[in-house]
């Protein structure tokens, strides 16, 4: 059984992509890569992680969210996060990677700070 599910959906020209269960080692890594890659290869450009339901995320989750970053980057795209929990966040800024991402807790603002 999958770690993570991943629910695409659009909001205007912007992918969100909504997580619900763990990013990590034992699961959701490869599942976010595998749903992130496919948007990417669809032509998927402006996209939208809601971590709202994410209940977990350890070292290589980090390392997927910082990932999915750079390869939306690398083709042309930005990818930006929603809802992170207040631990998702904290983990964020003590490794310093609060910096690398657009953060927002409201959809509204994150789909219009594409534009």
């Amino acid at each position: 059984m999958a770690q993570l599910t991943v629910t695409p959906r659009t909001a205007g020209d912007v992918t969100l992509l909504g997580l619900a269960g763990k990013i990590t080692i034992s699961g959701g890594d490869a599942e976010l890569r595998e749903a992130l890659d496919r948007q990417l290869d669809d032509g998927a450009r402006k996209l939208l992680l809601d971590l709202r339901e994410v209940t977990g995320v350890d070292s290589a989750g980090i390392g997927e969210l910082v990932r999915s970053l750079t390869r939306s980057s690398n083709r042309d795209g930005s990818l930006k996060l929603l809802h992170p929990s207040p631990k998702l966040r904290d983990l964020l800024t003590v490794t310093q990677l609060i910096t690398a991402f657009d953060v927002f807790d409201d959809e509204d603002e994150a789909v219009k700070s594409f534009a």
